[in-house]
């Protein structure tokens, strides 16, 4: 599990097509975190599973992306170049400074807008699936980043769209300070919200306990 709070941001250094999905190389940076091959980390809210010892791969993390993944997550429009929020996997001493975050991305929304002047707030667009799991003033993390909602709307149909306030430290040390409209971002609801709903929805309504209840 992670906390959505990003340590360092890094910089994808190749992508290349395997028969199994993606193999993905990024630098960390100056990052002076070092993995060992299957440690888990963050790569934009993703959980993915470090592949080799970064001492044999120049110092860079290399990670096998998963068909599924490509498919529920922005991570297959990354190219060489493009900037990512990375997080090591929590232990028991780690302090939760933001929230509890898996790293299991629910789906991907759209930045609608970015307002600067004044608030700094990024209105983000999800479909139903991700809608129904986000509540004003809860938590969510979008590519990582542990974040509050700021507002929700949702829209007949059960879509809709949220907005966040970032402060002048989360544009400084994540990506999100560089998103504009029309960009994808990874979206993973608050584990508790979506607990609360899966059980209301499938366990709520007469069905509670056994035979002698």
């Amino acid at each position: 599990m992670f906390t959505g709070l990003i340590e360092h941001m890094g910089i994808v250094a190749g992508v290349e097509r395997i028969p199994a999905g993606v193999r993905l190389e990024i630098d960390p940076a100056g990052w002076t975190y070092r993995p060992q091959a299957g440690a888990s980390v963050a790569v934009n809210g993703c959980c993915l599973t470090v592949a080799a010892d970064p001492s044999t791969t120049s110092g860079r993390f290399t990670f096998n992306v998963v068909p599924q993944t490509l498919a529920m997550t922005t991570l297959g429009g990354l190219q060489p170049g493009s900037r990512v929020n990375l997080e090591a996997s929590a232990t028991p001493q780690t302090l939760l400074g933001g929230h509890v975050v898996q790293g299991h991305i629910d789906g991907t929304g759209r930045v609608l807008q970015v307002v600067t002047a004044g608030e700094y707030r990024v209105r983000i667009s999800a479909d139903p699936h991700v809608m129904e799991f986000i509540t004003p003033k809860g938590s969510i993390a979008v590519e990582g980043v542990s974040l509050t909602v700021a507002g929700v709307n949702v829209e007949p149909g059960g879509g809709g769209w949220f907005d966040i306030a970032l402060i002048p430290t989360t544009l400084e040390k994540t990506t999100l300070g560089s998103l504009v409209a029309g960009d994808r971002v990874n979206l993973e609801t608050d584990v508790l919200g979506r607990t609360v709903v899966h059980w209301l929805k499938n366990f709520a309504s007469g069905r509670i306990g056994g035979p002698e209840s």
